[in-house]
This record gives structure tokens, sequence and C-alpha cells, in this order.
């Protein structure tokens, strides 16, 4: 099945030094056989929102069938750095980054070195002492500062600019705008983690949208929303009636989404810090879960002493019921199946029980460590829930959610991944075959590290990384996604 041309048939397909060489009917014998008789064979799925990037993730991954991996949302800074650390892993899947708009800020008016060795999602939870970087607008210097670095980012390579204003809503209109000028003059997208998190006025979620359409219609820039269903909260009807406005009037704007109605953040994360958190986010703290020991917080101050003890320390927040509340259900489908939008998992590094990321190698993983549900089962999930159970739409529709939708997101500034995302003669052999009869998303909040279920193969640039169900341990195909160097 390849979703951008609709091809769907019964055939062979021939892989030769890494490539899909021939599509139909293959008379030689091959080096080796699959036999893919009542499995779907498809592009491998390609996830725009991924915080884990290491080893263990991978491989949880490769088995929700995702072949490459980016990290968009936050980035990395310095770039050059991040790449050269990711080639000394063995890593599983392809890989990249955005530029770390929000780490130039924290360099720029925090004085927090950019170290190339911490992990993205640390260096999140980095300054927690001291929020200027947050809650203060940059002056003129401070923000050509901070647009030097970014630029930086994107001449190293960097697929467009990580943007999450939600955790810098000091952040100006002039900084922003600024920020876009740079991102259409270098045609590649911000990912963007819209402003604030409210249902109410002032600086509430719509607000946020509002002035995001505003931004891509005054500068030009590609504006791709992250996580559209957590950060609407219950706003999310509102903010898709603007979103499908914005985008038949033009403007370059898309949209992604994942099928959970809990998400999760660093326990630093300015937001929580709000005294009228509850009254505008309809959320209650106890919604508020500690990964590594799930603890539920009982109040501002409980959340303010995580903060102060282990700033990195990742929570999720459970913002929507969907197994209970027929609403919050219901809020939760009109942003997965957004006509258009991706498929995104926000998959989060898997921790330790100290809160420590897990850069080890042990597999299976071990039962100890946690992350989210959606680090294991994000694409799996989508499609067991949405197309075999609900039938909310046709199994190729969803799947080009999972490839041809995110990929044209990015392939005008990261070429490489147009190969990766169609399942056509000429094209990289990255691939995954599924029974979608046996998809099974075994992960919840207690259990986190089960692998799904249902994934039979997975090949990656020509590599079996997955194999009759069983992962080869030692398959590190993974490659470097970028824009092409100057």
């Amino acid at each position: 099945m390849d979703p951008e041309t609709g091809f769907d048939t019964v055939c062979d397909v021939a892989i030769k030094d890494g490539t899909i060489a021939r599509i139909g009917t293959v008379e030689e014998t091959g080096r080796a056989e699959i036999d893919a008789a009542g499995l779907i064979v498809a592009p491998g799925f390609l996830d725009l929102h991924a915080h884990g990037q290491s080893v263990a993730a991978d491989r949880m991954q490769a088995f929700d069938g995702v072949t490459t991996t980016l990290e968009l949302e936050v980035g990395a800074l310095p770039v050059a750095g991040w790449y050269e650390r990711q080639s000394d892993i063995p890593r599983v899947l392809n890989y990249g980054t955005a530029a770390a708009w929000i780490f130039a800020r924290k360099a720029v008016l925090g004085d927090i070195t950019l170290d190339p060795q911490v992990h993205p999602i640390d260096q999140m939870g980095a300054g927690a002492d001291d929020m200027r970087w947050s809650t203060d607008a940059a002056t003129p210097n401070q923000t050509a500062q901070i647009v030097k670095l970014v630029r930086q980012g994107l001449d190293d390579g960097a697929i467009g600019i990580g943007l999450p204003n939600g955790y810098a809503p000091g952040a100006g209109v002039k900084e922003m705008a600024d920020i876009c000028d740079l991102a259409t003059a270098f045609k590649t997208p911000t990912f963007t983690h819209i402003a604030y998190l409210s249902n109410i006025d002032p600086q509430s979620s719509v607000d946020s949208y509002v002035r995001l359409i505003g931004l891509a219609g005054a500068t030009g820039a590609h504006m791709h929303i992250c996580h559209l269903n957590s950060t609407s909260l219950m706003d999310i009807e509102r903010v898709v009636e603007l979103v499908a406005k914005a985008q038949q009037q033009g403007l370059p704007i898309t949209t992604e989404a994942y099928p959970y109605g809990t998400g999760a953040t660093v326990v630093s994360a300015g937001f929580f810090m709000d005294p009228n958190f509850t009254e505008r986010t309809g959320s209650v703290y106890s919604n508020i879960e500690l990964i590594h020991n799930h603890h539920r917080f009982t109040g501002r101050d409980d959340i303010k002493e995580a903060r102060d003890r282990a700033p990195s320390d990742l929570v999720m927040w459970h913002f929507l019921d969907v197994e209970l509340n027929e609403e919050h259900r219901r809020l939760l489908d009109l942003s997965v199946t957004y006509p258009g939008g991706s498929i995104a998992s926000d998959a989060m590094p898997w921790t330790d029980t100290d809160g420590s990321i897990y850069e080890g190698m042990e597999w299976p993983l071990p039962e100890r460590l946690s992350a989210h549900p959606r680090s294991s089962a994000t694409f799996i999930r989508f499609l067991k829930d949405y197309v075999r159970d609900r039938a909310t739409m046709p199994l190729m529709e969803a799947l080009a959610k999972c490839t041809i939708l995110p990929g044209k997101v990015i392939e005008g500034c990261a070429p490489q991944i147009a190969k990766k995302v169609r399942l056509q003669e000429g094209c990289d052999a990255d691939l995954v075959l599924l029974d979608l009869n046996a998809l099974d998303d075994r992960a919840d909040f207690v259990a986190m590290s089960q692998p799904s279920e249902g994934v039979r193969h997975l090949i990656v640039g020509g590599v079996p990384v997955i194999t009759d169900g069983i992962l080869d341990t030692n398959a590190a195909p993974g490659r470097p996604i970028r824009r092409p160097l100057a």
C-alpha cells in the first residue's frame, strides 16, 4: 500500500542495495525472502515529534512501525554537536533534529551553556532557578543573538526551527516575527508549541492560535502545530475551526496529534506555576503525575517542591478522560482525525527510577523504566483504534497520516525524506509489514515498557530490524536526516 499514489495490490516487492528495486511480479529468487501473505506492506512511519532519541527509544518505536524518528518540537543546539553525538550511538532508526530556539533563548537570557552531550529534555529542565528566559521579552540586541544562534543551527543542517513558545510565553511578537522570517528565508518549517495553555481569556489557547496564524500570514513562515490535541485543552473544537479557515485561505499551516488524552512534559514547565492554573486549564493538580514514581500532586506548593528538587523530572498531565467521558473522546477525535493532519507521538525519553534518562542497551527494556505509553504505542494504537476497531477512516487514509503527510511537511528542506515515505520503485527500503488483526498497544500508564504487537517485520535502509516479530539487537541501520549542508 502506497498512500501517495493509492496503489493497493497483492504483489511482490524486491529490495536491492537498500532500495526498492521492483514492485509487481518478481520471478527471480531473492537472497532472503519474507512471506508477507496476509500482511500490510507500507512505508515505514515518520515521527516528526519524538524526544527519546536513544537506542532504547528507537527499539520501542520500531515495534510501533516507525523507521524515522525526529526531534523537531524542541530541537537541539548546537546542532552540529548533536548530530556528531548521535553518530557515535548505534541508532536503529533514522534520526534528525530542528534548531532549538528555546535553548538559544536560555543561552542569551539565562546564561546557560549549550552542551551537545546534554539530552535536550534535560536541557529543557535547566534554568529553573532563573526563569528570565521564560518570562522576559528579549531586547533588540538579545533577539539578534538568539536569531544568530538559531541561524547557525540551520546552517549546520537542522530540519527547521523548534519553537515551543509555551515554555517561554514571555517572548514578544517582535522576536517571534524575526524567527519566523528566518524560517521563511531558509524555506523551512517552525514546529510550534502554542504560547498559552488556558481555556479562558486573556492568553487563552484560542489567543495562541490566532497569534500563530497571524505569524504565518505576516511572515510567510510554515507553522507546523505540534500536538493539536493537548495544547488546545477543552478548546479543541474552536481551534480546529480556526486552523481549517486559515488553511482554506492558503496559509502555510499543518498539524499533528497523538491518540491519547494525557500529555507529558518536564515538572519545571512554567505553566504549572500559574496561581490560577486550575481555573485557566480546567484541570486539578492531582491530574499531574510524576512519571518515575507515579506521585500525584496535591497542589502548587507540592509541584514547586518537586521542580526545585529535580527540574528535569518528567510528568504526565491527564487532561482528557477519553475512556469514561464521551465528550472528551469526541474532542480528541477531532484533533486526531483532522483532515491532512499527521500522527506524531511526542514520545518521551525512557527514565530510570531516580528520574535520570536511560541510555542503556538492555533488551527487553527493563520493566522499571518509564516514559509515557505513547513512547511505545502511538501509531499502532491509532491504527488499531481509529481504523480497525472504530472504523473512523479507511486504512489508506490512516497510513497517509503516518507517512506521506508528515513527509510533505519537511521534504522541502530535508529532501532525503521524500524517498522514505513512499513505497515506489527507486525509493528507500524503509518498510513496515504489519498484521492489522493482531495490532495491540500493550503499554499503559503503569506498565509503559511493553512493546506494541502487530509489526511482524521492520526494514530500515534495506536492513531487517524486526523479523517475524523478533528484534535484531545488533541492527543499527539508522542514518541522519538533515538539511543539505552548504
